[in-house]
């Protein structure tokens, strides 16, 4: 019955990380706060545990996203490789700034990010020029990562909520950006839950199967459903506008931040 729970949670996460670029970890992070206490993860370390163990599936989750877009031309390589360097760094700091916060500092911390997350779907996009801007590249993309990769580290997130709007404000088409940013989400990934695992307190998660923060049959089931639903959420964003469901799910992230304020 648990490894069908993390299934049923990383679809949900992988369909929205493939067409959206956007929220599939916010809502991974307050599934997993949710359902890991009931699992025997210490309540103390719940949200640790939560964030931690959705860093390390989204690694599997957007290089899944990620492929599919680049099958279809939608990453920008070279954007990628300046902004990793900052993003490697920021996640590997966010996450050793988390493991020194208590839980329900992180409880809000997430919480408020689900409210600055809908604000932006609700109120929307700048669409990019028709013509597809040339790759943005430059060192002010590695210090715009490392603020990236932190914030996404504390929160629980692939960054896509900030590099797909960063993106699109420099010219970059809506689905390119997705496609881009899904690419940085594999090296934040693997960053922030490689902190999470290695700059934990010893015990931190007193079960089998925890690496530091990291609760593996978490993160795995959920990153094997993921990889497997995440395309077929790309082929939809390849398709769709998307602007009535991001409203719906604008509405749906102001839910879920309400739940963690209010918990």
């Amino acid at each position: 019955m648990e490894l069908v729970i993390y299934l049923i949670i990383g679809s949900v996460a992988g369909i929205l990380a493939g067409l959206l670029g956007i929220g599939g970890g916010l809502v991974l992070v307050a599934a997993l706060a949710w359902l890991l206490p009931r699992m025997g993860v210490p309540q103390d370390a719940a949200m640790h545990a939560a964030l931690a163990s959705s860093m390390a599936s989204i690694v599997m989750t957007a290089a899944s996203s990620a492929w599919a877009h680049q099958r279809r031309g939608g990453v920008l390589w070279p954007t990628v490789a300046w902004l990793v360097p900052g993003m490697l760094i920021g996640g590997w700091l966010g996450s050793r700034f988390a493991i020194g916060l208590d839980g329900d500092v992180l409880r809000w911390c997430v919480g408020g990010y689900c409210f600055l997350a809908a604000a932006q779907l609700l109120i929307g996009q700048q669409r990019a020029r028709a013509e597809d801007a040339a790759a943005p590249r430059g060192p002010g993309y590695s210090a715009a990562g490392l603020g990236i990769g932190a914030v996404s580290a504390v929160v629980g997130i692939g960054g896509g909520s900030m590099t797909v709007p960063l993106l699109i404000w420099r010219g970059v088409v809506p689905v390119r950006a997705i496609g881009t940013s899904s690419a940085c989400g594999v090296f934040i990934g693997a960053s922030s839950a490689l902190g999470y695992a290695l700059q934990a307190p010893a015990g931190a998660l007193p079960l089998s199967g925890a690496v530091g923060y990291v609760y593996l049959p978490a993160a795995m089931g959920v990153a094997v459903a993921s990889v497997l639903v995440a395309p077929y959420g790309t082929r939809l964003a390849h398709r769709l506008s998307g602007l009535a469901l991001k409203r719906v799910f604008a509405l749906f992230l102001v839910a879920v931040g309400c739940g963690f304020l209010l918990q």
